[in-house]
């Protein structure tokens, strides 16, 4: 392997300033995520697109957005941070502009994809940024300010798009978040890290298009499991396809002469422990924010704008409580806050399986302010879980290894609800009574989705007792 020079970490300028454009980028990103969900059906009115068609705008985002993160991810731990961030923000802007003037749905898809390989930057090089910047005890904190700016994106965008698409049109949504972007560039100019090119490494393009290739097989066979069902051709032929890619990708980095990453990376056990209780963790939350519009707009017969007030308050309840918990994982270590999240997070879905599912949507909200109480302790102590534990044993590779951390949480994010969606409809059409016993309501199929959330939830807490419990040390 070719030799490395050590860089000292560089402080930034100003601390809080690095952070409120760090969360201001993440806040743009999940409003830009949040926002346009909100209006795909106008989008596929106005261009005569079919739902499967229509479906790509979203699609092709997931797909080159789970490609994009790790690979910028493993490039900060060789290139400036600083000129990759911008580079993702203008390749952002760039891709919004493109959808904004979108004459069909064709040439829509790609600047979603332009959007999407710019917009993962954020993610990916802002948790970066944080642990190479800031000390390890200063670390939780903020991750967990990053964090909160994730649930106030959530609570705002559905909102935003309702309204921008009922009295504009979708297009001003892509202009808004371009505008959003461009703002950010020249702060970001200003307070990122520059973090210089680290002199004798390379990046290995091989590898990093085997593991792009792995996420992004692996997603597109969970969306179309959905769609056309996961014995279809299509679908396993994705799987395939994505177990070759890994396979492919494992032998790469053990014979390489310059790997993407070592192996040694995924012998770290605290490091892969923290991508699983975070993968699955995040399965269910996502999973749970899908669940309970279907349910309220198709049960409880609410409008979409309803449907975004019921899940308002866990939203909020993520906002406020992540700075907190962030730091909490820095003075107690990483292994109480984020068995109490999931822990609250399982309780919260057993809830809404046993007792929510077709009651009030008032019990309904209770339910999902749980759900977002728990993520706000899971989100900022998982990833600091995973920032510690490379930190003590493969710090020369920290960005490709909360690169990879990051797509791992993105990807359980997309997976949770193309498959909970695809039990919901099997369990819909086969009406069966609920699986959970306690359930006495008359919406048996999403008590069958929310007990299934909970397996997952309950994967997580069991990996959570295994982390080591790591206080940080500044």
């Amino acid at each position: 392997m070719s030799a490395e020079v050590a860089v000292a970490p560089e402080r930034p300028a100003s601390t809080r300033l690095l952070l409120i454009v760090l969360s201001s980028a993440v806040f743009v990103s999940v409003l830009n995520s949040s926002m346009v969900n909100v209006v795909v059906p106008d989008i596929g009115a106005e261009f005569g697109a079919a739902q499967a068609q229509v479906g790509w705008v979203i699609t092709s985002f997931l797909l080159a957005y789970a490609i994009s993160i790790p690979l910028y991810g493993r490039m900060s731990d060789i290139y400036s941070i600083r000129s990759l961030y911008v580079f993702g923000l203008v390749t952002f802007a760039v891709g919004s502009l493109l959808s904004a003037l979108a004459p069909n749905l064709g040439f829509l898809v790609f600047g979603r994809i332009v959007q999407a390989v710019g917009g993962a930057a954020i993610p990916a090089l802002g948790t970066v940024a944080v642990t190479k910047a800031l000390a390890p005890g200063e670390r939780g904190a903020a991750l967990g300010l990053i964090t909160s700016s994730v649930g106030v994106g959530a609570a705002i965008g559905p909102v935003v798009g309702g309204i921008v698409g009922e009295f504009a049109s979708w297009h001003y949504l892509f202009i808004g978040s371009m505008l959003l972007a461009l703002v950010l560039i020249p702060l970001s100019l200003k307070v990122i890290p520059r973090g210089d090119r680290v002199a004798g490494s390379s990046f290995d393009v091989a590898g990093g298009v085997l593991l792009g290739l792995t996420a992004g097989l692996f997603l597109f066979g969970i969306t179309q499991g959905q769609v056309s069902g996961f014995s279809s051709a299509v679908t396993l032929g994705s799987f395939v396809g994505a177990a070759l890619a890994g396979i492919g990708f494992y032998l790469r980095i053990t014979t390489a002469r310059d790997p993407f990453v070592t192996p040694s990376l995924f012998a770290n056990s605290g490091y892969v422990l923290a991508i699983g209780v975070g993968f699955f963790a995040m399965l269910g939350n996502v999973a749970s924010l899908v669940m309970v519009p279907l349910l309220v707009t198709g049960v409880n017969g609410l409008s979409a704008g309803l449907a975004g007030l019921v899940l308002s308050p866990g939203a909020i309840a993520l906002a406020l409580l992540s700075p907190k918990t962030g730091r909490l994982s820095d003075t107690i270590g990483v292994k109480a806050p984020i068995i109490i999240g999931v822990g609250a997070m399982l309780a919260s879905t057993l809830f809404l399986s046993s007792f929510g599912a077709g009651a009030s949507p008032i019990v309904v909200s209770i339910g999902m302010m749980g759900i977002g109480i728990g993520f706000a302790f899971v989100s900022p102590s998982a990833v600091n879980a995973a920032a510690n534990a490379l930190s003590s044993e493969s710090e020369h590779e920290i960005g490709a290894g909360l690169g990879i951390f990051q797509g791992a949480f993105f990807l359980g994010g997309g997976t949770g609800p193309a498959i909970i969606g695809a039990f919901l409809a099997a369990r819909q059409e086969s009406g069966s009574p609920a699986i959970n016993p306690l359930y006495p309501l008359s919406a048996p199929a999403f008590s069958d989705a929310f007990f299934a959330i909970s397996l997952s939830l309950a994967v997580s807490l069991a990996g959570a007792f295994f982390l080591k419990n790591r206080a940080a040390k500044g």
